[in-house]
């Protein structure tokens, strides 16, 4: 039996129990006006069943839909969690060797300014030093400069002197010619001013008589020891005569003579002492007591 079937035995049914015997006609009438309302109905309840159909058939593609991309989603927060974790985890690996090299580079840092400050240090003591070479370098450029000077008027000196030299040679050639014309001599031994005397007058000669400051210094010039001049105040004292009994002009006392020391110093010899800065060929007269004994000048 089907639906419609059905249907109808039901609504027959019901017909009869709500409205009582009626008249066929009449029945017949309304069954047909039921029978076209239930056929709506039918029509109704199956497009309305098909909707239901179509409802759910979107309605589980819809789940399968939301499902999958619940699925989809999971699995993707899934793996975006674990990149996540992976990030953070690098993150931090990141950050731990960020603070490795932060303290390697602050201790390079410190290392460096240590340097820094050594070598700060050393530029300033470098400075210090290059500022006294150039001092020391100033003062010996003046001392270069001074040297220079000295060097320039030794030269001049040096040219001077050879100047003089020249002409004392030259005198030395006239002074050793008159030398020659005067014929002195010197005595091999040493003896009393009274015996060097008569030594002298022994070989036709006197000792010597120095009369200039030209014969002074040529006889200067000859002498390496203390010799016996021709001169003395033994007849009277503190006047000094020469051998020919001519008085003295000039004389050449080294510096504090003649003293007549002890009383007894009356005969006069030539001392020119080299090492005394005190003397010179212009100073070299002494008196000394007649008994002394040393070499004489003889002179004819």
């Amino acid at each position: 039996m089907d639906l419609e079937a059905i249907y109808e035995t039901v609504e027959r049914r019901d017909i009869e129990n709500t409205t009582g015997p009626q008249s066929q006609s009449h029945g017949q009438d309304e069954g047909k006006d039921l029978k076209h309302r239930g056929s709506r109905c039918l029509g109704l309840i199956t497009v309305g069943l098909g909707l239901i159909s179509v409802l759910l058939v979107v309605f589980n593609m819809l789940q399968h839909i939301t499902i999958t991309t619940e699925r989809d989603l999971t699995n993707n927060y899934k793996n975006t969690l674990e990149e996540f974790n992976q990030t953070i985890k690098s993150l931090q690996d990141n950050y731990t060797d960020l603070m490795t090299k932060k303290h390697q580079l602050q201790n390079n840092f410190s290392s460096l300014s240590q340097k820094n400050l050594e070598q700060e240090t050393r530029v300033r003591d470098l400075t210090a030093k290059k500022t006294q070479l150039q001092r020391n370098v100033d003062s010996l450029s003046q001392k270069n400069l001074e040297q220079e000077n000295r060097v320039r008027d030794l030269t001049a000196a040096k040219t001077q002197l050879q100047r003089n030299v020249e002409s004392l040679s030259q005198k030395k050639q006239d002074l050793e010619t008159r030398v020659a014309s005067l014929s002195w001599f010197f005595m091999s031994t040493e003896l009393s001013w009274s015996a060097s005397r008569q030594y002298c007058k022994n070989h036709g000669a006197d000792l010597v008589i120095i009369n200039t400051e030209e014969k002074q210094r040529f006889i200067s010039s000859l002498v390496s020891e203390r010799v016996w001049i021709g001169l003395s105040d033994t007849e009277n004292e503190g006047t000094m005569k020469w051998v020919d009994n001519s008085a003295l002009k000039q004389g050449f006392w080294i510096k504090g003579e003649p003293n007549n020391y002890g009383g007894t110093e009356d005969c006069i010899e030539l001392n020119y002492n080299r090492m005394q800065k005190e003397w010179s060929p212009l100073k070299s007269w002494n008196d000394i007591s007649c008994s002394e004994t040393k070499k004489g000048i003889c002179e004819k």
